[in-house]
């Protein structure tokens, strides 16, 4: 499970990121080359490179260098994984919730 955990950790850490998450809303809808990606950010290239590297590094992202272009693509597996780990938890929250509102609504009936 460690495993799992960790990059969960890493997906995650890759999505906190505002950049990072433009990025992911841009690939999804085509591949992008690096200038491409970068071009709305108003950063310079090394800093925007080092988004793409967590990207890649997290598994969200993949690449491919033809010639001297490099085009990245979304790989949609770390976000399918993420979002199964969202929905165990709001099961579980869910579950909560419902029990502690079982809960007051006994107590308001027990009232006087």
């Amino acid at each position: 499970m460690a495993a799992a955990s960790d990059t969960s950790t890493t997906v995650f850490r890759a999505l906190a990121d505002p950049t990072r998450r433009a990025v992911l809303e841009h690939l999804s809808r085509a591949p992008a080359s690096v200038g491409e990606l970068a071009q709305p950010f108003d950063m310079a290239l090394p800093s925007f490179m080092q988004h793409l590297k967590v990207l890649e590094a997290s598994g969200l992202v993949r690449s491919r260098k033809t010639g001297r272009v490099r085009t990245y693509r979304i790989a949609p597996a770390p976000l399918r994984d993420a979002e199964d780990w969202l929905a165990r938890q709001r099961s579980v929250w869910e579950r909560r919730l419902d029990q502690f509102d079982a809960y007051v609504t006994a107590l308001q009936e027990d009232r006087p």
